[in-house]
C-alpha cells in the first residue's frame, strides 16, 4: 500500500490489517516510561490515533480534535501513537491541554508500526509512522481503519467516531 506526502507516492511497510481482523496487541511506552498495551481485547473500544510526529501542525490538530470529540465517548479509550519520545509527548500534551488522550511512543521497540502496517518507507519521512486511525472493538476486532491517503491532511473524524457504538 502507498500514501502520498505532498503529492509524492510513499510506500508503507509492515503487516496489512483490514476491518474484521484481530488487532495485534502491542506494548508501547507511556509518558512515565511504563509499558502500556494497545490492541487486543480490552473490554472497551480503542481509538488508535496514529501520527508521524506531535511536533507538526496537522498532527497537533488531529490530537486536539480527538481529545475534544472522542474522549467523551462512553466505553472508549483514546490513544495517540508516534515515534516521538515520551518526554516530548508529555510536553505537547501539557502545553496543549491534552488530558483525555493517552500519548504512547513506539520509539523503543518500533513494533507498532510493523504490526499495523503504518511505517513510511522511501521518503523524507522514512521510518516514521503514517497518519492513520484504527478503531478496535471491546473484543479486539478492528471495526474501522483509515490510512489517510495524503499524510498532510486530517483523517475522517466522523467515520472513526461513528465506529464506536
Amino acid at each position: 500500500m502507498s500514501v502520498t506526502f505532498k503529492g509524492n507516492a510513499v510506500d508503507l511497510s509492515g503487516n496489512v490489517l483490514n476491518v474484521g481482523d484481530s488487532a495485534p496487541k502491542v506494548e508501547l511506552v507511556a509518558g512515565d516510561l511504563s509499558i502500556k498495551s494497545v490492541g487486543g481485547a480490552s473490554g472497551k473500544y480503542q481509538i488508535i490515533n496514529v501520527v508521524p510526529s506531535l511536533d507538526t501542525g496537522v498532527c497537533a490538530i488531529q490530537t486536539r480534535t480527538f481529545n475534544q470529540r472522542a474522549a467523551s465517548l462512553p466505553n472508549a479509550e483514546v490513544f495517540v501513537i508516534s515515534l516521538d519520545l515520551p518526554f516530548a509527548q508529555g510536553r505537547f500534551c501539557s502545553t496543549e491541554g491534552i488530558d483525555k488522550v493517552v500519548a504512547l511512543s513506539d520509539f523503543r521497540a518500533k513494533v507498532f508500526g510493523q504490526a499495523y502496517g503504518v511505517v513510511l518507507a522511501g521518503s523524507p519521512l522514512e521510518g516514521l509512522l503514517t497518519r492513520a486511525v484504527f478503531v478496535v472493538d471491546p473484543n479486539g476486532k478492528i471495526v474501522h481503519k483509515e490510512i489517510v491517503s495524503e499524510i498532510t491532511t486530517e483523517p475522517n473524524y466522523d467515520a472513526a467516531l461513528s465506529a464506536v457504538k
